[in-house]
This record gives C-alpha cells, sequence and structure tokens, in this order.
C-alpha cells in the first residue's frame, strides 16, 4: 500500500532499512489512533467479567444482596484494572506526545506492547472469579509486569533511534527508566506473597504509589521539559 504522507529512510538507502514517519503524517496519526482505540476496548471489556446477577426471586433484596457480595472480587479487579489499564493511557499518551517521529521498529514495539494491553481483561476477570487462589494473582501480576517492561523498551528504542522532539540527557531517561520499572519490582515481589495471603498480595501493588510519588520529588530538575 502507497503511503499517504512523507517519509524519511534512516540510515543509507537501502532495502531492509527501517522507514521514519514523521509528526503529522498520515502513518504517525494512524498509530495513535489505533493505539487509543486499543485502550478504549480493553477498557470497556472490563466490564463483561462481571456478570448481572441470576436471582430465583427477582424482587428478593437479601438474595442480590448476598449475590453482589459474592461477586465483591469482580468488582474490585474491575476498579483496579481501570486503574492500571488508565494509567497506563495516560503514561502511553504522554510519551507519544513528545515524539517528533516513530520507526518500523518502534511500531512494531507499540505492536506488542498494545498486545499486553488487550490481555489485561483475561487476568481481570480471573482475579475477580478466583481471588483467593494465589495462582490468579501471579497470572495478573505477571501481567501487569509485562506491560511495564514494554514500556521501558518503548522508551529506550525512542531514546537509541532519537525520536523524540527533544533528546533526553543520561540523568533524565535513567530516571525514566526507574520510574516505568518501579510497577515490574512491586508486582512480581507480589507474587510470593500471593501463596501467602492474596489480599496482601493486592494490597502490596499499591505500594507502588508511594514510591512513585518518592521518585517524582527527586526527578531531576530539567525532566519536565523532556518527559
Amino acid at each position: 500500500m502507497a503511503s499517504s504522507g512523507p517519509q524519511t529512510r534512516i540510515g543509507r538507502p537501502g532495502l531492509g532499512q527501517p522507514r521514519r514517519y514523521q509528526r503529522g503524517t498520515d502513518e504517525f496519526t494512524r498509530v495513535l489512533s489505533f493505539s487509543d482505540a486499543l485502550f478504549a476496548i480493553a477498557m470497556t471489556l472490563l466490564v463483561v467479567g462481571i456478570e448481572v446477577p441470576d436471582l430465583t426471586a427477582g424482587g428478593s433484596v437479601s438474595e442480590l444482596a448476598d449475590v453482589l457480595n459474592d461477586d465483591i472480587g469482580s468488582f474490585v479487579s474491575f476498579l483496579i484494572s481501570f486503574a492500571v489499564i488508565g494509567r497506563y493511557w495516560v503514561a502511553h499518551h504522554s510519551f507519544c506526545s513528545r515524539l517528533a517521529a516513530i520507526d518500523g521498529g518502534l511500531i512494531g514495539i507499540n505492536l506488542i506492547y498494545l498486545m499486553f494491553i488487550a490481555f489485561l481483561p483475561f487476568p481481570t476477570g480471573l482475579l475477580g472469579n478466583y481471588f483467593e487462589n494465589p495462582l490468579s494473582v501471579v497470572v495478573y501480576s505477571v501481567a501487569v509486569a509485562a506491560v511495564s517492561g514494554m514500556e521501558v523498551v518503548l522508551f529506550s528504542h525512542a531514546q537509541r533511534r532519537a525520536l523524540f522532539e527533544r533528546q533526553p540527557p543520561e540523568d533524565v531517561y535513567r530516571w525514566g527508566v526507574r520510574l516505568s520499572l518501579s510497577p515490574v519490582i512491586f508486582f512480581v515481589l507480589s507474587i510470593p506473597l500471593a501463596f501467602v495471603s492474596t489480599t496482601l498480595a493486592v494490597l502490596s501493588w499499591f505500594l507502588a504509589v508511594p514510591y512513585q510519588l518518592y521518585e517524582a520529588r527527586n526527578k531531576p530538575t530539567h525532566s519536565d521539559e523532556y518527559l
């Protein structure tokens, strides 16, 4: 299919050379639109895991209350996952807003990143239905850790290929990588804890919030100009 926008090549011309698409081209816009659409679909699918109760007596308040109480795990997992995916969308939006261009490598990495985003409704449903099962916590933790790991891969590729409008200096780059890796550490550390208590494992995920606030207070003074 022919390109509908200006293209430049990185390096010497030749077969197999990656293409670079500047901001404002149709190719750049399509990647952003596709990414936003997938985030929206993934967040919408989260609620599908919460089933409408099927009551034997439709007018029974106590029966409905009991069924809703039994589904509390589904509500908790929905809220957590909505916040998690929402946080990743904000981070992805911020990342893309700093890009001057994208290349074929970044498109491929972004597609893998979105694959893990699209997968998140499944471990969310698993966690909601089997909250007391440590394996459901393990699957969820690995899935979320994979998304955060892919954030670092996206950031590193853009830094290495000079795709940012303003290329972050080394100290800002290292701080950004450390910040993106922090959820990986907390979710991975929760895996052994899940076999002791799934509730404690889930609560341990929230420790990433004060840590990131700490990192935000100690960020390089000029980081806001680049990230």
